[in-house]
């Protein structure tokens, strides 16, 4: 590769946070976070290093699904701000070096959207244009409990329409009717609001809900109804001609195999990044075990990509903790160990917690989790509030637990609001992970915070490019199955990370091989030069201990 690479395909070695307008910063005292309290902190973000800024929908909603539900794809909900407060965030943000993308939500609309309206209104697709945006049958659906997204709330995909007496399709809420992405003219609107948003000055999509694309199975139980494919190519075509630097993120929990198709396979033509669900997941069974090797299974399974495709790595996100892609026995763990009260869980299949709360407030453990993070193969996301070790609030519905308004200072709200408490769109934290307890203002300036450990391994990610585009080798050592060692090699250069999952103290041998009899290596955390006996160098871990090493050739000069 050259270091020109690096900037035309800028998401491979990206920094990414994701963050709720309405929860993040209210500037206005109403209560809900809005896009002028989130101007106010674009410097912070900067200041912490990330490049990419992921914004959650601040489409107009009725806000039944936490603005999942849209209702016009051409503008902005009105207590967020306005299209000129967006222009000015994508101003400000990309004067500070931030590219910016925003969720995509093509699945489905809310119920309140003038398209489902009109839909409603004739059921003779010959007399009403609308009525194929959406998908209908007129036969009666049987069960199919099965496939619903949110077991707690729907048990059925299909819900009848007294208005037309017919059914329409829902993978998720009854609020939430599916698109016909098979459509000409769904697909043509869509996309219109696409290249809105990128002629704004958006930088790309996370594109919501994609294994829900194919809407199957079919009107009589058969095929799926959609190409997902067909549609993702559209997508990705108009998607470059617009913007040709512009990347699109994938949210595909599936397995490895359909992930890479949903890439584009050796044609790389669909997503440019995709989650690494399973990744994830093996890292939480890793964890709960403290035996790495789940982990290194995962990233040793992953299929090789196209060198413009690249996996989106994560511990958290906005959603549910899924553990769906585990065995009954492995989420059981996972379940033991981080979230042992059916309070903590959700839908059988995941945690509504944060990191913090499932390391059970242990500083050593919560670094080593996020040095991780910050070293696997791939494109770290960050979830907000992440970077100071925020909770949740167990006493919320769902994957709403994780989403409490950030928390600025010790003082009242969190310094989120100056509204009175009750009108707040989340209550904030409490407990012993309440804003008097975690916040950012007593992070910022203590070198031993974890905001100010967050800032070093994005700052080692900055200085590393191995990490976004080398080369995996899982390493072989005698300290036991609680230490993954992993080397990213770059042509003359490599980082090795080695990471002590485990509670007791370990040391490993890490090699040195294939860079002359007396390579130059440096600690990336504490810039120490360290000496390297022959091919190897010792490193002695504490429980859950991390080290960061480059390694070169003698006399190589490159900086950093």
């Amino acid at each position: 590769m050259r270091i020109t690479d690096t900037s035309d395909l800028w998401w491979k070695s990206a920094v990414i946070y994701c963050l709720d307008v309405e929860t993040f910063l209210d500037a206005d005292g109403d209560g809900i976070g809005d896009l002028e309290g989130l101007a106010q902190r674009i410097d912070y973000l900067a200041d912490l290093g990330i490049t990419c800024l992921w914004l959650m929908p601040f489409y107009p909603s009725p806000d039944r699904d936490d603005g999942y539900d849209i209702k016009d794809y051409l503008s902005v909900d009105e207590r967020l701000g306005d299209l000129g407060r967006m222009v000015e965030i994508l101003r400000l943000a990309h004067d500070r070096g931030l590219r910016v993308i925003a969720d995509l939500v093509v699945n489905h609309t809310s119920d309140q959207h003038p398209w489902f309206r009109r839909s409603r209104a004739e059921k003779d697709p010959a007399k009403n244009p609308y009525r194929d945006y959406y998908v209908w049958r007129a036969d009666e659906p049987g069960d199919t409990s099965a496939q619903v997204v949110f077991p707690d709330q729907e048990d059925s995909i299909w819900t009848k329409d007294d208005k037309t007496g017919e059914w329409y399709l829902h993978h998720f809420y009854r609020h939430q009717p599916d698109l016909n992405l098979d459509h000409p003219e769904v697909v043509a609107e869509l996309l219109r609001a696409v290249g809105f948003w990128l002629e704004l000055g958006f930088d790309g999509f996370r594109v919501d809900g994609v294994p829900f694309f194919a809407q199957g199975p079919g009107k009589e139980g058969g095929d799926d109804l959609v190409d997902p494919h067909a549609f993702m190519k559209q997508l990705r075509d108009f998607v470059q001609l617009r913007r040709g630097d512009a990347v699109t993120l994938g949210e595909v929990n599936l397995a490895h195999e359909d992930q890479l198709a949903f890439f584009g396979g050796d044609a790389a033509d669909e997503f440019h990044m995709q989650f690494d669900f399973i990744g994830m997941q093996a890292t939480y069974l890793s964890m709960a075990r403290q035996d790495a090797r789940p982990l290194a299974t995962a990233l040793q399974e992953r299929p090789e990509l196209h060198r413009t495709n690249q996996w989106a790595t994560f511990l958290r996100n906005h959603d549910e903790l899924t553990l769906d892609k585990l065995s009954d026995a492995e989420r059981q763990e996972v379940f033991d160990a981080f979230g042992p009260e059916e309070r903590m869980q959700v839908y059988g299949r995941g945690l509504k917690r944060r990191l913090p709360t499932m390391m059970g407030g242990e500083p050593r453990r919560l670094r080593m989790a996020y040095s991780l993070l910050f070293s696997l193969p791939g494109t770290p996301t960050l979830y907000y509030g992440e970077e100071i070790g925020m909770g949740e609030d167990l006493a919320a519905e769902g994957r709403m637990a994780v989403r409490t308004p950030m928390q600025w200072s010790a003082t009242k709200n969190g310094g989120f609001s100056s509204a009175r408490p009750s009108r707040l769109v989340q209550p904030v934290v409490g407990d012993g992970y309440g804003p008097e307890h975690v916040n950012v203002m007593d992070q910022l300036h203590d070198p031993d915070s974890l905001l100010s450990w967050i800032r070093t391994l994005i700052r080692i990610r900055h200085a590393c490019p191995e990490l976004g585009w080398g080369e995996l080798e899982i390493l072989e050592h005698d300290a036991g199955p609680a230490v993954l060692a992993h080397r990213l090699s770059l042509e003359s250069t490599a980082v090795v990370a080695v990471h002590n999952l485990g509670a007791d103290p370990v040391t490993v041998t890490v090699p040195t091989h294939g860079f002359g009899g007396d390579p130059r290596v440096v600690d990336l955390v504490t810039h120490d030069v360290l000496a390297a006996p022959g091919t190897e160098v010792p490193c002695a871990l504490e429980g859950y201990g991390v080290r960061w090493l480059r390694v070169r050739p003698t006399g190589d000069l490159a900086v950093p």
